[in-house]
């Protein structure tokens, strides 16, 4: 059965952002895939909880879109999470409108990869700052996956972007096709690394 996927996208600054553009424009024509862009929706940061509630009940994977912007998500996406995931409804006693369904992030960053190590800039991997994304899935009984992230987004060529936007529609299509295995893709640092070893 195929699956239905729900990109939460958050980007203050979509306009200026050539890697998700790109990325995005690759995805945008799939069947099963809703692209909700918070920024154009909410542009004045007033959440609708009921659409938003119904948005996440109609799919079954859920993917947070964003820049990883100071080791975290631009400010409407965490309102989003604050106001959405309500007690009763997302998580606590009764709390189950999430259970089961898939959810990763999907960040770019300026930094390159070897900075998000213990030895490198950043100190901590991208896995561990996204701890709190992951412990918000869990809280909810969701199923968290490993991110899919591009790094050094300044210095990409146009050929790189390329690659990582056919590699994220591959991903995309698995997701949709219910190709994958949860146990598998959790056994990687980043999800498209799972995706570059099935080319392997």
């Amino acid at each position: 059965m195929a699956n239905k996927v729900l990109i939460i996208f958050a980007h203050p600054r979509y306009e200026n952002s050539i890697n998700n553009s790109h990325i995005l424009k690759t995805i945008r024509n799939i069947p099963g895939v809703k692209l909700h862009d918070l920024y154009e929706a909410y542009p004045d940061f007033n959440v609708d909880i009921e659409q938003e509630k119904k948005l996440l009940s109609d799919h079954n994977i859920i993917i947070w879109q964003h820049p990883f912007y100071w080791y975290s998500c631009p400010p409407l996406l965490k309102q989003w999470i604050d106001l959405v995931l309500e007690f009763g409804w997302a998580y606590g006693p009764g709390g189950n409108a999430l259970q089961g369904k898939i959810v990763f992030n999907s960040i770019t960053s300026g930094g390159p990869r070897t900075a998000y190590s213990r030895e490198g800039h950043n100190r901590f991997t991208v896995r561990e700052l996204l701890s709190p994304f992951d412990q918000t899935a869990v809280l909810c009984k969701m199923i968290y996956l490993p991110p899919f992230a591009i790094h050094g987004t300044h210095r990409l060529s146009a050929e790189e972007i390329s690659g990582y936007a056919e590699t994220y529609k591959s991903l995309i299509l698995k997701l949709v096709n219910d190709d994958y295995n949860i146990e598998e893709m959790k056994n990687f640092a980043y999800i498209n690394d799972w995706i570059e070893n099935l080319k392997n």
